[in-house]
């Protein structure tokens, strides 16, 4: 990779990824753009230097789930490199520079390199875990639960929540709609606080029921 304003972005990350982005060839890509397709044959794998992706899954009515939002020093697109369809699929969250790996440069980095083997392996691992607790809260809680789990993850007491409706509504895997009516229950009770658009602050532990 011989351009020479990646320097900075490549020094940031861990020597395994770096010398796995050497690998690759960088591009950069505007928000909204689909890299992979769930169900799609495909063996690259995507290193994110800046910017940010997130993998989903969708429905035949257009409802998403949100698996995951991957930023600088992740990469995606390593479920599929056993040469199975894609699980998921990825898009750009915003304007996003990447580094693309096909699975031939891959596994002669891990030749190279075994110590990356078990790094990936861990990395496959605690997605799946991440996916079997995913799971588990759908089936075992109301929307509001996911709703209170997702606040009680991504914010402390005063900190704030950044995600627009639509977005917290396909990390739930619900319709906007609901989401929209949680939110303006709990503002209304004192336990979130709209101070931007898509910008809530948390004053107060939310409630186990509603």
């Amino acid at each position: 990779m011989a351009d020479d304003s990646l320097d900075n972005e490549l020094l940031s990350l861990p020597t395994s990824l770096r010398l796995l982005a050497a690998r690759g060839i960088a591009r950069s890509y505007r928000k909204g753009v689909v890299l992979i397709e769930e169900g799609s044959v495909g063996d690259n794998l995507y290193l994110v230097l800046a910017g940010s992706l997130r993998a989903y899954s969708s429905d035949a009515r257009g409802r998403e789930i949100t698996y995951g939002v991957y930023g600088p020093g992740e990469y995606v697109g390593e479920m599929s490199l056993d040469g199975g369809p894609r699980s998921a699929s990825v898009i750009t969250e915003a304007g996003s520079r990447l580094v693309m790996v096909t699975r031939a440069s891959l596994l002669t980095h891990i030749s190279e390199h075994p110590e990356f083997a078990f790094e990936l392996l861990t990395k496959v691992i605690r997605r799946a875990r991440a996916a079997t607790l995913s799971t588990k809260q759908l089936a075992l809680n109301d929307v509001y639960g996911r709703l209170k789990n997702l606040v009680d993850e991504s914010t402390c007491e005063g900190q704030l929540l950044a995600l627009t409706h639509q977005g917290m509504a396909q990390r739930l895997g619900c319709s906007r709609e609901m989401v929209s009516k949680l939110v303006k229950d709990l503002e209304q009770g004192g336990y979130l606080r709209r101070v931007a658009a898509g910008e809530y602050q948390r004053l107060k532990t939310l409630p186990a029921r509603w």
